[in-house]
């Protein structure tokens, strides 16, 4: 009897640093969320394009989950795409959660507002002038129905009685 065969190393797909910062964004989404009330699931193995379920209590929100740490060109960016480079439509999900690790902000985004872009640009140090800073800590969007969210209907006031923390734009912002 010869030797046995050798075996391949097995590894995650990507850049392992890479992997374990999206898992712990992940993980601070949920903390987030939970604080504030939100109810969260998740979907089991890594087969779906979207990293949670959002409940809420009148339907289900298709989040997933992006993060980046790199600071250049005066932004921070994150890709609006998959491992295929494929963009998010909105039949595979609804809303894109942006972390922008070093400043601990969320970009909550509508799939419908990120369109067919393959890369979403934040500017928190710019100020309102950005595409996307409308959506900054935007949580209270994940409580309204399909209606009241999408490219142009961010709310004048938040629609949110449950949630407690207030959108960026929310003149009930305290």
């Amino acid at each position: 009897m010869g030797k046995p065969p050798k075996k391949k190393p097995t590894r995650a797909i990507g850049d392992p640093k890479r992997k374990r910062l999206g898992e712990a964004s992940e993980a601070a989404f949920l903390a987030r969320a939970t604080r504030l009330g939100l109810h969260l699931c998740r979907p089991w193995g890594e087969s779906e394009r979207y990293d949670l379920v959002v409940d809420h209590g009148r339907g289900f929100w298709r989040v997933q989950v992006k993060c980046t740490e790199r600071y250049a060109d005066k932004r921070y960016r994150v890709k609006n795409a998959g491992n295929s480079d494929i963009v998010y439509t909105p039949e595979e999900i609804d809303f894109v959660a942006a972390h922008v690790i070093p400043l601990d902000l969320w970009y909550i985004i509508p799939i419908e507002a990120a369109g067919s872009r393959k890369g979403l640009r934040f500017y928190p140090h710019n100020g309102k002038k950005a595409l996307f800073e409308k959506y900054r800590e935007a949580w209270c969007l994940l409580t309204c129905p399909r209606p009241s969210r999408g490219k142009k209907d961010l709310p004048l006031r938040c629609r949110s009685r449950e949630l407690e923390a207030r959108c960026a734009v929310c003149p009930l912002r305290k």
